[in-house]
């Protein structure tokens, strides 16, 4: 099993013991759970293997739109039947996959952090990826009086949601690949990393304390409502502009035992992401609407309009970038080297698409042997 580096243990970086590196989800906001049980059953339907109820985790965020918009206009419902979808919303990493191993959800929606940090920590025992649901969403956005080009950013102070977290590991190898040092765990260096949470970025950015993030969104959209400017987005560095930003996993135990539960779930988020791609400002308007009725504050429309053109949504899970996210955080000097082999079981995704004629995806060898 790959060992996570003592001074990050140290840091206590993740709040969670069992959780202590690349814990924190891509667009991790904090910790805390928020339990939503109002699904509706339909009237007549049948149970899936006996279930009462599939329990779902996701986070309040744009980037898991799949998840948002599927419990908003009741796709999981009408797949599991008679067997309720039960949902928790999550607002960091650590939360979802505590959650994920203590069996309070079956299946969650996630960044690939935690997913990596998971899989290896259990000795890839407790979960699998099972399906992609978005890539991209992610920017570089600064203080347009203060950085002009890329070469002004070294000797600024630029934000990240959380040391070893996804936009840290990128804005590190980013930093890399200009030739500029950063001590990855002090944040010191050429450029000044100031590791800040999602939710008070903003505010950061308007007392001046940082000149820059690289966030995930809406926050990056929330930066240039207040007059930041996108210097960069993390697509144009990756191929195909393509990168995984939000996966969907499950505990391996639930899978062997109810697939076709896991089955009707995947069913439902591909049809979602058809319906998504089909209808972009329905949809928009339906992940906008289930946000606020989880958080109770819907997204304003100078935020949301541009945060929701910056993500894509898909049925693939774009392994092979997953896999070059690991290799950043082991060359940042964050991870060692971790065998994520069998960290995917795209079986079931891959006959749903089949089944509903679409192209099946690949797990870029890291799959179940």
């Amino acid at each position: 099993m790959p060992a996570i580096r003592s001074t990050l243990v140290r840091r206590g970086i993740a709040a969670a013991v069992a959780l202590p590196l690349l814990a924190l989800a891509a667009c991790s906001y904090g910790s805390e759970a928020k339990d939503d049980t109002k699904a509706k059953v339909a009237a007549g339907s049948k149970k899936i293997d006996g279930l009462d109820s599939v329990k779902i985790g996701y986070f309040g965020n744009l980037t898991h739109a799949t998840a948002l918009v599927g419990n908003q206009k009741g796709f999981f419902q009408k797949e599991l039947g008679a067997t309720e979808a039960k949902y928790q919303t999550f607002n960091a990493g650590p939360s979802e996959i505590e959650a994920l191993n203590s069996g309070s959800i079956d299946i969650g929606w996630i960044g690939p952090s935690p997913a990596i940090n998971g899989f290896t920590k259990s000795n890839g025992k407790n979960l699998r990826i099972i399906g992609g649901s978005a890539s991209g969403g992610v920017k570089f956005v600064v203080n347009p009086k203060k950085i002009k080009s890329l070469k002004d950013v070294k000797g600024k102070k630029i934000a990240t949601p959380q040391l070893g977290n996804t936009q840290d590991v990128a804005f590190l190898n980013w930093i890399a690949d200009q030739g500029w040092k950063v001590d990855a765990q002090s944040g010191k260096g050429d450029v000044s990393v100031v590791r800040t949470d999602n939710k008070i970025t903003p505010d950061a950015y308007k007392s001046g304390s940082i000149d820059g993030a690289w966030v995930p969104e809406p926050t990056a959209s929330k930066l240039v409502a207040e007059g930041g400017k996108v210097l960069l987005d993390e697509s144009t560095l990756w191929p195909d502009k393509k990168f995984v930003i939000t996966n969907i996993i499950v505990r391996q135990s639930f899978l062997k035992e109810h697939p076709k539960a896991v089955e009707a779930v995947l069913k439902a988020s591909v049809e979602t992401n058809k319906w998504i791609n089909a209808n972009s400002d329905e949809a928009k308007a339906a992940a906008n609407k289930q946000l606020e009725s989880d958080s109770g504050k819907a997204l304003p429309a100078n935020v949301l309009d541009p945060a929701w053109k910056s993500i894509q949504i898909t049925n693939d899970p774009l392994a092979a970038t997953l896999n070059t996210e690991a290799e950043h955080a082991v060359k940042a000097g964050l991870l060692e080297k971790p065998d994520l082999t069998g960290i995917y079981d795209l079986t079931l995704l891959n006959k749903v698409l089949k089944g509903a004629g679409e192209s099946t995806v690949d797990d870029a060898g890291l799959g179940v042997k």
